[in-house]
Order: C-alpha cells, then sequence, then structure tokens
C-alpha cells in the first residue's frame, strides 16, 4: 500500500480509457469543498507539462476561478449591465451595447471567455475593416472589449487578458478644419438673420460644445460677474423598456426577414434599412408604454474641468440681454403652451434646441455663408481655439478656456496657420540678418590666397621646396 501524498501534491495516473490524467489541488471552493482541477493528456511528459502549469498558476496566485466559464456573448452582457453601467455616462453605455451587439457577439460571442485566443480577435477586427467599418471603429471596438477581459482577469476568471496581445489597427488622426477669421464673420453674419444668432455667438466665439450650449440655463449664466456656468449639458439617450418583458412588448415590431431590394419603408432612412432582428431581440424601447430614461435630458458634463466658469466677452452682454428680451416675448406669446425649462436658447414654446434640428441649421449656415462642408466641432471648439491662438493668447489660458484636462489635447485643437508660419520666418530672418545691413556679398568662386601672408614668406617657402628637391 503506497503512503498517502501530503496536502496540495498533485497525482498523475494512467486511466483506464488509456489517457493520463492529473488532478491538482488549488485550495477550497466558495461553499468550503476541495477545489481539485483536472487535466489530461495521451503522453506522460504532456500530462505533467499541464500539471506543472495549473502548479505554477496556483503559486503565483493567478489560477482562474473554479467553475465552467461563461462565453464572451454573456460575460459582455453581465459586465455591461451590473459592472459598466455602475461608472459610464449614459450616452457612452448606449455606445457600448451598440458594438457589443452589432461586432463582438457576432464576431467572438460563442467562444468561452478562457478559450478566447488572439487569432480570433485578428480575424475579427479584419472582418470588420472589410466589412467597411473605420479603423476608428474598430479600435473602440477592441478598448470595449479589452476592459470587459481585464475586469475578468481582475476576478481570476481566466489567466490573461489575450487583448492586451493583439495590435488594433492604426488609426489618423482626422485633421482639424477650422474656419478662418473671414468665414467666422461670414458664417456668423448669416447666422444673425436667424432668431438662433445668439447660440452661435456662444458656439463659435466661445468654443462651447453642442451639448453645453443647448444645455445652457439662465440660473447658471451670471451677467453681473460675466461669466458662464456650464454645469449640464443636454443629450439624446436611447430610451430604455420599463416592462418586465422587452421582447413581449415589441413582438409587434420585430423584423426578423432583411428588406427587398427596392424597400419603400424605410426609403427616407438616412442610414438605409435597419438590420433584421435577433431572435431574442429586446429593442424597441421606444414604444413601451413605461419606457424611461430616454430622449432629450439633462445630464452632467463628462468631467469637473468641463463645469469650470468661462468668462463672457463684455461686448456680449448686450446681445445676451437682448435674447433675454425676446425669449420674455415668447413666453408671453404662447401663453399655457410655453413650457419652463430655464434654457438660454429655446424653441417658440420654451422646449429646448433639438440637437438634430441645430445640427441641420449649422450645415444650412455653412452653404448660406459660402463655406465648404466640415464637422460642427470644427467649426465651433477648433475654431475657437485656433482664432485664440492666432490673436496672441497662450496654451494655458486656451486651455482653461476650452476646459481641456491636459494642454497635449489642447494642441490638438489648435492649428497652425500657413500665413502666420511665413510671418514667424520672415520675423526670424530679419533678427539675424537686419534689413539695413543690405544684401549679402556673393561668395568669390575658385581658391584664395590668405591675406595674413606676406611675400617674403611665400618666397622663403618656395626656396625650401626646392633644396628638399
Amino acid at each position: 500500500m503506497s503512503p498517502r501524498k501530503p496536502n496540495m501534491e498533485s497525482s498523475i495516473y494512467l486511466g483506464a480509457d488509456g489517457w493520463f490524467h492529473g488532478r491538482v489541488t488549488m485550495g477550497v471552493k466558495n461553499d468550503g469543498s476541495p477545489d481539485r482541477r483536472h487535466r489530461r493528456a495521451k503522453t506522460e511528459p504532456e500530462i505533467k507539462r499541464k500539471v506543472r502549469e495549473l502548479e505554477r498558476q496556483r503559486d503565483q496566485g493567478n489560477a482562474p476561478a473554479a467553475g465552467r466559464k461563461p462565453t464572451i456573448a454573456k460575460w459582455m452582457e453581465t459586465y455591461l449591465t451590473d459592472i459598466a453601467s455602475l461608472k459610464l455616462k449614459p450616452r457612452s453605455l448606449d455606445d457600448y451595447w451598440s458594438k457589443t451587439r452589432n461586432d463582438i457577439i457576432p464576431g467572438v460571442g460563442q467562444h468561452r471567455i478562457d478559450k478566447l485566443r488572439p487569432e480570433h480577435l485578428e480575424r475579427m477586427y479584419r472582418a470588420l475593416l472589410d466589412a467597411g467599418r473605420a479603423p476608428s471603429h474598430v479600435v473602440k471596438v477592441h478598448r470595449i472589449l479589452s476592459r470587459a477581459l481585464k475586469i475578468a482577469h481582475r476576478r481570476r476568471m481566466i489567466s490573461e487578458n489575450v487583448a492586451t496581445l493583439v495590435d488594433p489597427p492604426s488609426v489618423d488622426e482626422t485633421e482639424a478644419n477650422p474656419f478662418t477669421k473671414e468665414e467666422a464673420k461670414a458664417f456668423l453674419e448669416a447666422a444673425s438673420k436667424r432668431p438662433t444668432f445668439m447660440r452661435w455667438i456662444v458656439g463659435v466665439g466661445m468654443g462651447f460644445r453642442q451639448g453645453e450650449t443647448l444645455g445652457l440655463r439662465w440660473a447658471y449664466v451670471d451677467l453681473e460677474a460675466e461669466l458662464f456656468h456650464p454645469k449640464w449639458q443636454l443629450q439624446r439617450l436611447t430610451w430604455r423598456h420599463g416592462c418586465t418583458d422587452p421582447r413581449a412588448c415589441g413582438k409587434r415590431l420585430h423584423r426578423f426577414e432583411p428588406c427587398p431590394p427596392d424597400c419603400t419603408t424605410h426609403k427616407g432612412y438616412k442610414r438605409g434599412c435597419p438590420k433584421p432582428c435577433t431572435k431574442t431581440c429586446s429593442k424597441h424601447a421606444s414604444a413601451c408604454p413605461e419606457r424611461k430614461e430616454g430622449g432629450l435630458v439633462f445630464t452632467r458634463p463628462k468631467t469637473k474641468k468641463s463645469q469650470n466658469a468661462v468668462p463672457i466677452p463684455p461686448v456680449f452682454i448686450p446681445f445676451l440681454l437682448d435674447h433675454k428680451a425676446q425669449q420674455d416675448e415668447m413666453r408671453t406669446a404662447a401663453e399655457e403652451l410655453w413650457e419652463e425649462h430655464d434654457v438660454v436658447f429655446s424653441r417658440p414654446d420654451g422646449r429646448p434646441l433639438d440637437p438634430r434640428a441645430d445640427y441641420e441649421e449649422f450645415k444650412e449656415l455653412l452653404k448660406e455663408a459660402g463655406i465648404d462642408d466640415r464637422r460642427l466641432y470644427d467649426g465651433s471648439r477648433h475654431t475657437a481655439g485656433t482664432i485664440l491662438n492666432e490673436l496672441g493668447v497662450d496654451m494655458p489660458t486656451i486651455m482653461e478656456i476650452l476646459r481641456h484636462t491636459q494642454i497635449s489635447q489642447t494642441r490638438r485643437y489648435v492649428k497652425g496657420r500657413s500665413h502666420l508660419s511665413k510671418d514667424a520666418m520672415r520675423r526670424m530672418g530679419e533678427f539675424f540678418v537686419p534689413p539695413s545691413a543690405g544684401p549679402m556679398p556673393a561668395p568669390d568662386s575658385g581658391p584664395t590666397k590668405t591675406r595674413t601672408e606676406t611675400p617674403d614668406t611665400s618666397a622663403a617657402r618656395f626656396r625650401r621646396r626646392r633644396r628638399i628637391r
């Protein structure tokens, strides 16, 4: 009879099935029972290697938790529902869910979390790029999945985060295209003919984000101290089901077959026909009788730095007072139809401006001003940062006005101008060669004799050479 093995010592044996089996004691489970892991292999060297690897993970404290591991699809659902929702802003969480449903689950969702390999991610990224997705989109997918796997690694569900072994596609940073001074004046001149003129003064002249501008309320405007306090922003959030059975709630709206090529139902959709629903579809929350947490809502800015007060240029104060008086007239004319939201920029019935309509108006103003098409960010924050730089404002001050957390971020918002570069090099040249010095003498071609050498010295050297010969 063989002696009993000491505690925590592994055992290897040849089973009746012809396989070598290894059993490693890892500790105890949550219920107090022993945690014994099993490995098997066809050869004895192979089973010894597997047992040593498991023992190494145990000794280093990196062993994954016991139990069958979930699939990527199941873990992403758990991560977004129970973990990420406690930290992420609503819009960011919506973006995480969108990329999970449309990219991560169709790509690698059926793999078990502990069986995921780098090549699986590389094939998914390649498929997304071949399908026409932008590299920046693929990088976002990579970051979302990597974050979820990092949490799983912390909880010892997996021994390694394989996303760290994969390089996502390289992304070329989008070049800013701000207004020039002339274009900014032309844009505001076109906007002056509209009731929303003051909204564009704040957006272009002060570099406010769209959500911050539309979410600005009079309670956070200090006209005496000439300060804006951007404590809130206006965002459109995705509706969520308030019922207990989302799938049954949206039953009449489910479409499981793709639209025909000549579809007329979605003819007016800018992005084309929507994708068919999945078998477990729980969307269509906008039609839920108990829908919640959606539509246009006021939310806090992403960072505390974004809530810092911004000085109002003194010349803007009369415009703001006139705008407030016009809004009071609209309130009186609307009577009981007025909905009080205390917003600085409102519709005729008092409701906040719709961000979609605001974006469309920006595109219309570009055409009216004769400016080529560009992003809303280019015409607001990038323009404000660039013009401030042209006016001689230093980077730390621009950083405070735009409320960035890092000055490197501010530098990306400020674009250099070619005429400023030419002027800088002109001043550099005048520093080294003042204009009063006249043109520099042209260099004389051919060898020259040293001016300090006398004829006697030259003749003496010639005589010495003759004596040597």
